[in-house]
């Protein structure tokens, strides 16, 4: 006997489920088993039990985690990193025509003043690399690190700089660095999400562009963490809701949730599955995690961190333990970096909040044997001018603006040389002098020491396969270990 059939039956949901093999169920058996794109080439299948299981890389990897530090905002690589003392000679004048080019800026005109280094300059460690009076934890650890002079951008305003940085691409739409690393080889942990995020400061320009899953399965998107209280709103039960009720109802949506995947076959079905596990998981992780009673004084003082207290040094201390309970993949976001007035002042501020706990989580690293296998990259979306920006309507003064020209960043451990700098900017620190580095160049060598090929790791959408870096980006060989 033939089922009945109506044309007030066919909907969407009919195509994606009971046309055929049902286009979804195709979805779906890609999103379980891995077939798709980059799951051919990149590891093993997915398991529908774990859809975040770990995968076997392209390559030998010589990190397993990574662990960002965006300063959002935009650092001055001229008060940090990169000792211009020619900008102290020619200050006041207007750098050379034929220096600047065709550039654009977002606030100053082209013939805006020199403006010197705000501070002293001096060279730290076996390796010599120099390092701004702002900087002195990290001038501690600086032979542990590799110094990139050379870094440069194709954006130069913040939200689409920032989303270019994390996602390869300008606009909001495209998976971050994050989600593609996740989605390439999985998760470690079980009980936390497999890519977190965290913010202090004051606000993100690109927003949550910069951590979203795009068109990828959105479990693969960061996940927002808070660095003091509880991880996670909403994640624990409310008062008078025991473990018994707590596992009848999500036993119940649970249920529910599986019947309507086996109907509509719709793979965000599955990551909703996936994404109550999760939190129910998060109520006994979570705050294990957030509880730092276990930290010994000696490693709080190392970060200047207060237990309680939320801050970029409790942010850093919470990395280190979710890189040491699987989590593959953590960005932390400091804003407040845009320096377009007071440079000397904003760049004091912001070192006084995040040079001790950058260098400790290094140091912390390395004394617990976690340095090697994890990658940490400081740095922000683009630099800042050479020349000065004021405006006296507007109350501007010695500020420097937006430069995308050249700007500096610095990597550690999981693969990348100690003690290295990299590159040299010209002798105003306007435009790159030797071995520049694009943003997608450090996109495919953050994939590259996670054992990932970035011109394989592929996920069609849209009739094409896309990946972070586009159709560029080349492996910075010159500062791998």
């Amino acid at each position: 006997m033939h089922k009945h059939f109506s044309l007030l039956d066919v909907t969407r949901r009919h195509f994606f489920s009971d046309c055929g093999i049902g286009v979804g169920k195709m979805a779906l058996a890609s999103l379980l088993t891995g077939s798709v794109s980059n799951q051919a080439t990149a590891g093993q299948a997915e398991s529908p039990a774990s859809p975040l299981a770990p995968r076997p890389p392209h390559h030998a990897a010589t990190a397993k985690a990574v662990i960002q530090l965006f300063m959002a905002g935009a650092p001055s690589q001229l008060e940090l990193f990169d000792y211009k003392p020619k900008l102290t000679e020619i200050e006041g004048q207007p750098i050379p025509p034929e220096v600047i080019g065709g550039q654009r800026y977002a606030f100053i005109r082209p013939d805006a003043a020199v403006l010197g280094p705000r501070y002293r300059f001096g060279r730290h460690g076996k390796c010599g690399a120099e390092i701004s009076e702002m900087l002195p934890y990290l001038a501690k650890v600086v032979d542990d690190i590799t110094l990139v002079k050379t870094c440069h951008t194709d954006q130069f305003n913040h939200a689409p700089a920032q989303i270019f940085m994390n996602c390869g691409f300008a606009q909001p739409g495209r998976p971050s660095i994050g989600s593609w690393v996740t989605y390439g080889l999985g998760s470690e942990s079980d009980q936390l999400p497999a890519f977190v995020v965290m913010s202090t400061g004051n606000g993100i320009s690109g927003g949550t562009a910069n951590w979203s899953s795009g068109f990828l399965p959105s479990l693969h998107a960061g996940t927002r963490f808070r660095n003091a209280g509880e991880a996670i709103l909403n994640v624990l039960s409310p008062q008078g809701a025991d473990a018994r009720l707590t596992d009848d109802t999500l036993g119940l949506i649970n249920s529910l949730n599986h019947q309507r995947l086996s109907v509509a076959g719709d793979p965000e079905i599955a990551t909703r599955i996936a994404s109550y596990e999760m939190a129910h998981r998060l109520q006994t992780s979570a705050p294990e995690l957030m509880n730092l009673a276990d930290e010994s004084p000696e490693t709080l003082s190392l970060y200047g961190c207060k237990p309680e207290e939320a801050s970029f040094a409790r942010a850093c201390l919470i990395a280190r333990r979710l890189i040491e309970r699987g989590v593959r993949f953590v960005t932390i976001y400091h804003e407040g970096w845009d320096a377009h007035s007071d440079v000397s002042g904003n760049v004091k501020n912001n070192c006084q909040k995040t040079d001790q706990a950058s260098a400790a989580l290094v140091a912390d690293l390395k004394r617990r044997g976690l340095l090697d296998s994890t990658l940490v990259v400081w740095g922000g979306e683009f630099g800042r001018t050479p020349m000065v920006e004021s405006n006296v309507a507007r109350g501007i003064s010695k500020g420097r603006d937006h430069h995308p020209n050249a700007f500096t960043m610095w990597l550690a451990g999981g693969g990348v040389q100690r003690g290295l700098t990299y590159g040299a900017t010209d002798e105003l620190g306007f435009n790159i002098a030797e071995n520049q580095v694009h943003v997608h160049d450090l996109q495919a060598t953050i994939l590259h020491c996670l054992g990932l090929d970035h011109k394989r790791l592929t996920f069609r959408s849209a009739g094409r396969d896309f990946r972070l870096t586009d159709v560029h980006g080349h492996v910075v060989k010159g500062i791998l270990s």
